[in-house]
């Protein structure tokens, strides 16, 4: 995937000067030796140059994984740990940290290193020092058990990381109408990322000036390839690919500083009658190559996409928490063959903004809802089809009206049932969906738009919003029967 940052991970063992630096010494090389026999994709640098033991050493280490690359770190204690150095280290790096521990050893005398214990002083001084760092659910393991923590910390790094050097590039004000996805900017800026917002006619303006581009007939030719017997609309190519080349163009002229793009476009009332068409299809490559393209001027939308990309390292969505699922399709498709009630199942759509690639078939179709009341010929450009079946998380972060971050996650699937439906549009089944729906979404006004990872994310999404500072308190998750909501009316 384009657009996202190369993980290298610093791993440095530390030690406390009382305890056999020996211990931490060994149990690092375990470490990387587990890691590398699982997972071998060159992630995790050992940072060879001391077992860090004073403040010292934490400048050593901390020169020595900066020559190497190293943008996340991870802090090993190999045995208790010098709780002040070890998080300086984490203060003065400049990334995401991990701290993790090692689990003893079948020698409780001199082989015992006490890591449970200095993991609680680690952690302490962590919020002495305002550092806010990932620990995992279970932090202390055996060297297997760390490397797959190492492993899990890659799409969370990620994320932190491309976050930091991230701007979102948006065009025109949202639609009349349409508050929902409206959220103040102020937390873009508290979470380091650039925001440039556009009028409609500057892209428009853009737009009018790649007429005749060289490059059309190639992009299109691509399009062509992509959509094979799904090129119903031929007759737009031209003008998609010449959208398409002004976005790239857009980037790289605008992307200042920042290394990483996200966009966030509109495509109504008037974007059909004056551009002659639906971004939709643009829309769709431009995601599921790395740069995604939120709809309806949802910023957040845009920022949630990034993240769940950088999580997962896959194309994501977004979709309309949209419509339920009809009687007849639930009791001929579903009752019985899978293990979910009607209310937990329900239709994520959006016109055609999803990547060929998460589509089960595809073909370009007329925004049907847009062509109601216009012309068709300039409602063309949608990507259309059922969503691929299999494992997804549903998650969004936003800002609220009074300036919190919040945010939400869910785990489920798309079930392998035909929609009978139009847009890029697929059947979700979530436990408790109809409780997650009223309890948190409703109750947290949460506007329509989710983001779609695909597959089970939840766990890593969950850690980075608290990472970047979304108080555990404010994350909403499909809480299981038998778990009430704070909200739910215990009578019902």
């Amino acid at each position: 995937m384009l657009n996202m940052p190369e993980i290298k991970i610093g791993l440095v063992a530390v030690s406390r000067d009382c305890f056999p630096e020996s211990l931490s010494v060994g149990r690092r090389e375990r470490l990387m030796a587990a890691y590398n026999e699982k997972y071998g994709d060159g992630a995790v640098y050992e940072c060879p140059v001391c077992i860090v033991e004073s403040e010292i050493h934490m400048t050593q280490a901390l020169e020595d994984i900066k020559k190497a690359g190293c943008n996340a770190l991870c802090v090993y204690l190999g045995n208790f740990g010098p709780e002040i150095s070890e998080t300086l280290l984490a203060k003065h790096f400049d990334g995401p940290a991990m701290f993790i521990g090692a689990a003893e050893e079948e020698d409780l005398i001199d082989g015992r290193g006490d890591a449970y214990c200095g993991m609680l002083n680690a952690s302490y001084n962590l919020a002495l020092r305002n550092v806010k760092a990932y620990i995992p659910e279970n932090p202390i393991g055996s060297a297997q058990q760390c490397a797959d923590m190492l492993h899990e910390f890659v799409g969370i790094a990620r994320a932190a990381v491309g976050l930091s050097d991230l701007k979102i590039i948006s065009f025109g004000p949202r639609p009349l109408n349409f508050l929902a996805c409206n959220a103040p900017i102020k937390q873009f800026y508290n979470l380091g990322i650039e925001v440039e917002e556009n009028s409609e006619l500057d892209l428009f303006e853009a737009f009018n000036k790649h007429a005749g581009d060289a490059r059309i007939p190639e992009v299109v030719a691509d399009m062509e390839a992509e959509l094979g017997a799904g090129n119903k609309k031929p007759e737009v190519l031209e003008k998609l690919a010449q959208y398409e080349l002004t976005l790239l163009d857009w980037i790289d002229e605008h992307r200042g500083y920042r290394k990483y793009v996200a966009l966030s476009g509109k495509c109504w009332p008037a974007f059909q009658t004056q551009f002659g068409f639906v971004p939709c299809y643009v829309n769709s490559r431009l995601t599921g190559r790395g740069i995604p393209v939120s709809c309806e001027v949802d910023l957040y939308g845009a920022l949630s996409e990034y993240i769940g990309q950088c999580v997962s390292n896959d194309a994501v969505t977004l979709l309309d928490i949209n419509n339920t699922v009809t009687d007849l399709i639930y009791n001929e498709d579903i009752k019985d063959k899978y293990d979910y009630r009607q209310g937990e199942t329900f239709m994520g759509f959006h016109c055609g903004n999803t990547c060929s690639s998460k589509l089960s078939t595809h073909e370009m179709r007329n925004q049907k809802i847009m062509a109601r009341s216009l012309p068709a010929e300039v409602t063309n450009g949608t990507i259309e089809g059922d969503i691929i079946p299999g494992d997804i998380t549903f998650y969004r972060i936003q800002s609220t009206a009074d300036n919190r971050l919040r945010a939400y996650v869910a785990e489920g699937e798309v079930l392998p049932v035909a929609t009978r439906s139009f847009g890029g549009v697929g059947i979700f089944a979530i436990s408790e969906m109809d409780r997650f729906y009223r309890h948190v979404l409703v109750q947290g006004n949460y506007p329509h738009h989710g983001a779609v990872a695909f597959g089970h994310h939840g766990k890593a999404l969950f850690e980075v919003f608290k990472l970047i500072g979304v108080e555990p308190a404010e994350i909403g998750y499909n809480q299981p029967a038998g778990m009430r909501y704070p909200t739910e009316n215990p009578f019902a």
